[in-house]
């Protein structure tokens, strides 16, 4: 099985880096964590950051960014992120009001063409809902993903919810970034830890044999138990099967 690193994201643990950045930062490390995936910054500097992650030996793989932060404070946030030695910029997330397609592709191609010239990559991250919109007629996903350079980071549990199979797209699209979800089996169909739910995670990794992943990401939205404890059953599901 091809070795990729995997990474963690820190929304996983949003509470406990408010809390605690740096001590949170160690206790992800002592998993067997490579690096992790950012959603703000627990309140430091961003040398405060970069220097936790050097003294953990983690690497920062990449940032979540609102969409109306990368539209109107983008040089400062290429600043950031180079500083910090960020590969990937991702757009996480659209509000109801920011799902104009039209406009969304329009922004994220002169987005993601200056992330280019500053040495970075603009990548889109999804939900159910741009699966399940049409524009074009076809997933607007789809649209975002062909009428943009934007690199995708697919969800493994947000295509599952939405009634798709996550190896078909990830062999289509061929992402630089895999967010590992599980689901659980009963109506409820929240977030799991990887391996006790019904995501289909076996073909997932398959793909991860032709496909150029770079990495993978853990990440759980939400947890029924201490979200460190979620992180840890996660992370030893992946060691147990040899992942990582």
């Amino acid at each position: 099985m091809r070795k990729i690193p995997v990474a963690l994201q820190l929304y996983t643990l949003r509470e406990e880096v408010e809390k605690d950045f740096k001590g949170t930062l160690r206790k992800v490390a002592e998993m067997g964590f490579d690096g992790v995936e950012l959603a703000g910054h627990g309140g430091l500097g961003i040398l405060e950051v970069k220097e936790a992650l050097q003294s953990c030996g983690l690497q920062a793989v990449s940032s979540h960014v609102p969409l109306a932060d990368l539209r109107n404070d983008l040089e400062k946030i290429l600043e950031e992120q180079l500083e910090l030695g960020v590969t990937f910029i991702v757009c996480p997330y659209l509000t109801e009001e920011e799902r104009d397609y039209a406009l969304l592709i329009s922004d994220l191609n002169a987005i993601g063409k200056r992330c280019h010239e500053a040495g970075l990559t603009l990548c889109y991250h999804h939900h159910d809902f741009e699966v399940r919109a049409e524009y074009k007629g076809r997933p607007a996903l789809s649209s975002i993903l062909e009428e943009t350079q934007v690199e995708p980071e697919l969800d493994i549990y947000w295509l599952t919810y939405a009634g798709e199979r996550p190896s078909e797209w990830i062999e289509r699209y061929n992402p630089p970034l895999v967010h590992l979800k599980d689901m659980t089996t009963d109506g409820e169909r929240f977030f799991a830890e990887l391996g006790t739910g019904g995501v289909d995670l076996d073909s997932v990794f398959a793909s991860g044999e032709s496909a150029d992943i770079q990495w993978w990401i853990v990440e759980q939205d939400a947890s029924k138990t201490s979200p460190i404890e979620s992180v840890r059953k996660s992370m030893d599901y992946l060691i147990q099967i040899g992942l990582t």
